[in-house]
């Protein structure tokens, strides 16, 4: 099971029906299918053209208003259903396949933010000018296509051949994703809002820890240290004793802090890199793990922050999860990627919706281009690999380098 798809469709390469056959003299069912294709473009030229301009004159008129814009946002959405159902005439008649554009993103739901992504929608825009184009196109095919069915019958092949030809070009010109930039640019735009999302969560998790932990602890320890303070000269035994309490409240506070920052970011990441901090953490996993790392040098932070809590957070479902004697954590890098693969012997039928956390996983690897497949059958074994992009880290001081200084 993937956490993203690893193989795409490009245009035009689907299932080899997007390049028609050499045309011929005869009527065969493909021919048919244009000559219906090209006699059915003046109707639906007609309605296109008659929603473009009623969407744009309505728009430009009502700009003034405070519902002008609103209108062409919702007229702009309008024109993205047109645009879809003329690709699937296309695909339906001239064994045309191109991918669907990206959709809007949906997770900033302020209504201005919404409303300036409508207005910006290339895709939408690209479709009205299509539909301008195609009143024109649609109303000489439909003549030529209707004159040669009664005079020029023996050459209609070839001209229904060369005329959806051109209907090809323009329904990829217009109407196909721009290319691969766009759904790049659409996927990181909904990214980006994971990204938020997590980062606010984990701000949460740290106040919410601080508050019941540390911070609990730290007021227990002062109201303390304040009545041994009274006692002091009354009580000096009593005071001695609430001391050595509060002093036992130090030790657990600042262990709870040291937790608290390891789950921030361990010290033995910053100081040593990947090798040590996994084998660190794999030395407090229930259950025995082997460790290889093989890494020329270090990525940068953040993403070697990602890999090592997403190990971290892979052990933790091991332990708690898979029933398993023994498992492996392998890491290496492989031109501009950084691999991780963790594996154990378990009993399986791990997956992204079983409430361990791997749908988060696999939604923070997604936010920096990264990848996340698990296979899990029942009965086991696992196996989860992820993937992240590899960028150099430029060296900065560690804390040993710090205190030599």
């Amino acid at each position: 099971m993937t956490a993203r798809t690893l193989t795409t469709t490009r245009s035009g390469e689907a299932d080899g029906q997007d390049r028609p056959p050499q045309p011929r003299f005869a009527f065969d069912a493909f021919t048919w299918k244009e000559i219906a294709h090209l006699l059915l473009n003046l109707p639906t030229a007609l309605i296109g053209f008659v929603y473009a301009v009623t969407v744009l004159s309505t728009g430009a008129f009502l700009t003034v208003t405070l519902i002008g814009l609103p209108l062409l946002a919702l007229g702009l959405l309008g024109a993205r259903q047109l645009g879809k159902a003329e690709r699937a005439r296309a695909r339906k008649l001239l064994g045309l396949r191109i991918d669907e554009p990206s959709p809007l993103p949906r997770r900033d739901q302020e209504f201005l933010t919404r409303l300036w992504a409508q207005l910006k929608d290339t895709v939408a825009w690209r479709t009205m000018l299509y539909e301008f184009i195609r009143l024109p196109w649609g109303v000489l095919t439909f003549a030529l296509v209707l004159v040669s069915l009664f005079v020029l019958w023996p050459v209609l092949p070839f001209l229904a051949r060369g005329l959806s030809n051109v209907d090809r070009m323009l329904i990829r010109g217009l109407l196909s994703p721009s290319d691969e930039l766009e759904r790049r640019i659409a996927e990181l735009e909904s990214d980006r809002g994971v990204v938020v999302d997590t980062a606010a969560a984990d701000l949460r998790r740290i106040e919410r820890d601080l508050h019941d932990g540390a911070q609990a602890r730290l007021v227990n320890l002062a109201m303390g240290l304040g009545l041994a303070k009274e006692k002091l000269l009354e009580d000096p035994d009593g005071a001695a004793q609430m001391v050595d309490e509060a002093h036992g409240e130090v030790k657990l506070a600042l262990q709870e802090l040291r937790d608290l920052a390891r789950g921030i970011h361990p010290a033995v990441l910053t100081d040593r890199g990947l090798d040590a901090a996994l084998s660190s953490v794999a030395s407090r996993c229930t259950v025995p793990v082997t460790v290889t790392a093989s890494l020329p040098s270090r990525p940068v932070a953040a993403i070697e922050g990602i890999a090592y809590f997403t190990v971290s957070e892979l052990l933790q479902n091991i332990s708690k999860h898979s029933g398993a004697s023994a498992a492996t954590v392998d890491v290496w890098r492989s031109e501009d990627r950084l691999l991780i693969q963790v594996s154990d012997n378990g009993r399986g039928g791990a997956n992204l919706d079983g409430g361990t956390g791997m749908a988060g996983l696999a939604d923070r690897l997604g936010a920096v281009d990264g990848l996340f497949v698990i296979d899990s059958p029942e009965g086991g074994p696992t196996t989860v690999t992820a993937e992240l992009p590899w960028r150099d880290r430029v060296e900065e001081p560690t804390r040993d380098d710090v205190r030599r200084g």
